[in-house]
């Protein structure tokens, strides 16, 4: 499918749908739509990052959480997101729902959902979306953040910052979402 033709669900302040657009109109109008971002740790506690498609719509060439995409229109979180894990990395790997963050600019107006995944499976990233992925220390990416912010997309900024400060270290329980 054409990724401009592809539909999402408009939704309002309370992430309640109001109407479907295409993916194009969401994006130019900067209506509120949906996303899902995915953090994957391996045994040993690195986060998995990639680096975005200089060919993406939005933030080309920068890094970002290991799997992330839009809910389409008439599906749920819970299920744009092992969809995207797979589609993205080629891994599936059962997630814990951590939190949902309202729609604001950091997110590009996506009401976002972020799971959890540990995996020691081998990723094949999609040559598409990813150029690059590094399995990192929470620490070096912190301290990467703090030196070069621009490096990275504003939503994954955001959704890192969260992850660091409640101290949910990739431990699915301490910050469930609903």
């Amino acid at each position: 499918m054409n990724v401009s033709q592809e539909h999402f669900d408009v939704v309002d302040e309370n992430d309640r749908v109001i109407g479907i657009q295409t993916r194009s109109d969401v994006h130019r109008m900067k209506l509120r739509h949906r996303a899902i971002h995915v953090f994957v740790r391996d045994p040993l506690g690195h986060l998995l990052i990639h680096k975005r498609s200089p060919s993406k719509e939005e933030f080309p060439s920068v890094w970002t959480s290991s799997c992330s995409g839009h809910v389409s229109s008439g599906e749920t979180y819970d299920d744009a997101a092992p969809r995207e894990l797979f589609e993205e990395l080629g891994i599936q790997a059962p997630l814990a729902r951590l939190y949902r963050f309202s729609a604001c600019p950091d997110t590009s107006f996506e009401f976002t959902v972020l799971y959890h995944a540990e995996s020691a499976d081998v990723v094949c990233p999609d040559p598409d979306e990813i150029t690059e992925v590094r399995w990192m220390s929470l620490a070096d990416i912190a301290a990467w953040i703090q030196s070069a912010p621009e490096d990275f997309s504003p939503a994954f900024r955001l959704l890192f910052a969260w992850y660091v400060a409640t101290g949910t270290d990739g431990h699915p329980g301490l910050a469930i979402l609903d």
